[in-house]
């Protein structure tokens, strides 16, 4: 059938070179104008297309899933017409099979290729950051107390990795000790993490996400980054938290050495959905995820032998290479370094946000901004809570929500992740610094203060200029400052040992740490524990 589909006449539009590209499910047949996809009759056991009526049906399903995300890319169903030797998009024989007919974009749009030629634009994550958390938020809640995000049913794919993983083994380069290592962390931490992800089923975290959001689905169209291919094939693996279809993208981009992209995503989506208690569960879901496409890639190599032999031997040597990539990813999640909690110091308009910021763009860091979460409890940003405050944001209420709950659970949940975590926040009182800085020692964490020192008039003029222009999370005024200036605690002598400080520069109007950051980021990384000993974790 696929042969007699690389003839120009099985289609009813103009062609330019048929060429045909295949997955281990699928063959794709590009045209020129449009790609036909076509499900191959295989059963891998956590994917059967052994039936005709079972590919039909997951046609279906890939066409409303992907027009959730890219309705401009996946256009409709086309019929394949029999006689099988003679088949054609033409009627009007029996119907063989059906097939997903897409807008055909060239295969350099692609982001590993993309990326290999610095094609994209760091800002490209962050707005596909806002897209797939707005995404998330919009997508079907599976029931509480159905089986869909059960800790079962996350536990049970994962095994499930493993024991392809072991079957291939035999004919691989796979040490089975490896393969027992990563088995036994996956048990005991679904056995730490079971009373989480109970919680997270009861509280409607369980979507209708992507669930195969990896490199490889992800097109550059006009410098924007669409995402396609939704799993369609299994519920059980599409019905998932969301926070694991993020980690499925993250890690893919940390083992292509894209580690900043990743940390922009996962910060830009977090802003947008506020979803940091997910962040406890984000290294189990990165491990899953590295075996996910590591089984993919044995399957791959097995396949190898019905390929031509030359095509055979140029290819095993880049799959068996992506597939030590994905092994090794896998454990260095499971080696988690300790990590550091950083808190600023300092009135609005010293900088804060800057310096975190720079922090965040030189990779591994999580920001959790006051700004932005003093906002969202009054609807104002991202995903709003369902009953949104009323009245004066920086009142002393709303101030000690945002310090004395929301923000110390927001960082133990990154703690709990292994990352680290800058807390972008006034801190102007010393109970407000202490309970973090006991959080840090409670997780085994490095804790720092960076202290933003800045005349008061450079200050006030920073937040008129934001104000004017207008975007900024922050809603300080002036009156507002003059209220942070009365009530400064300064850092006390205990507190000088855990300090760094980086002054403002009325000249330039910006932080002397642009041209002294390595020794910013030096200072930081001095207060790292040299092992990860987390005393209430």
């Amino acid at each position: 059938m696929i042969t007699a589909l690389l003839r120009p006449e099985a289609y009813d539009h103009p062609v330019g070179e048929i060429r045909l590209l295949q997955t281990h499910i699928s063959w794709v047949l590009l045209t020129g104008p449009f790609a036909y996809k076509i499900k191959k009759p295989v059963n891998f056991g956590f994917v059967d297309f052994s039936t005709v009526e079972r590919r039909r049906w997951f046609c279906q399903e890939e066409l409303r899933l992907n027009q959730r995300l890219a309705p401009d890319l996946y256009l409709d169903l086309c019929a394949i017409h029999g006689p099988v030797e003679r088949a054609t998009f033409v009627g009007p024989g029996a119907v063989l099979e059906l097939a997903v007919r897409m807008h055909q974009f060239d295969q350099n749009l692609l982001l590993p290729a993309r990326l290999a030629s610095s094609a994209v634009d760091p800002e490209a994550f962050e707005a596909l950051a806002e897209r797939l958390a707005a995404f998330h938020g919009a997508a079907a809640v599976a029931p509480a107390g159905g089986t869909f995000g059960s800790p079962q049913a996350v536990l049970a794919p994962a095994l499930a990795n493993l024991d392809s993983l072991e079957e291939s083994a035999a004919a691989l380069p796979l040490e089975r000790r490896r393969l027992e290592r990563l088995r036994g962390w996956t048990l005991a931490e679904a056995t730490r993490l079971e009373p989480l992800l109970a919680e997270r089923l009861q509280g409607g975290f369980i979507r209708e996400c992507h669930g195969d959001l990896h490199l490889g689905n992800l097109v550059l169209q006009e410098r924007r980054i669409e995402a396609f291919d939704c799993l369609e094939f299994s519920p059980s693996l599409r019905w998932i938290d969301p926070i694991s279809d993020l980690a499925f993208l993250a890690m893919d981009l940390s083992r292509a050495q894209q580690r900043r992209s990743a940390d922009r995503l996962l910060n830009r989506w977090l802003e947008c959905s506020g979803d940091y208690g997910g962040l406890a569960l984000w290294r189990w879901y990165g491990v899953y995820r590295a075996l996910v496409r590591a089984k993919v890639t044995a399957l791959r190599l097995r396949q190898l032998p019905a390929v031509p032999a030359l095509a055979a031997a140029a290819e095993r040597p880049s799959l068996e290479q992506e597939l030590e990539a994905y092994l090794g990813h896998a454990e260095q999640l499971c080696r988690p370094r300790p990590p550091l909690l950083v808190l600023t110091h300092g009135v609005s308009g010293s900088g804060k946000s800057v310096l975190a910021a720079r922090l965040v763009t030189r990779g591994g860091w999580i920001r959790l901004r006051s700004d932005v979460e003093r906002r969202r409890l009054f609807g104002g940003w991202g995903t709003p809570p369902t009953a949104p405050l009323q009245g004066d944001p920086y009142q002393a209420g709303v101030s000690e929500l945002l310090y004395g709950t929301l923000l110390p659970a927001a960082a133990m949940a990154v703690l709990a992740a292994g990352l680290d975590v800058v807390v972008d926040a006034t801190f102007l009182r010393r109970d407000q610094r202490q309970r973090f800085r006991s959080l840090a020692r409670r997780w085994g964490a490095g804790f720092a203060i960076l202290e933003c020192r800045c005349p008061p008039a450079l200050a006030a003029e920073r937040i008129a200029r934001r104000r004017r222009q207008g975007g900024d999370p922050s809603e300080a005024d002036g009156a507002v400052l003059e209220r942070q200036l009365a009530s400064l605690e300064p850092l006390g002598p205990e507190e000088a040992l855990e300090q760094v400080t980086v002054l403002a520069s009325e000249v330039e109007d910006s932080y002397q740490v642009a041209a002294n950051e390595k020794a910013v980021v030096r200072a930081l990384e001095a207060r790292r524990p040299l092992r990860n000993d987390p005393a209430g974790a």
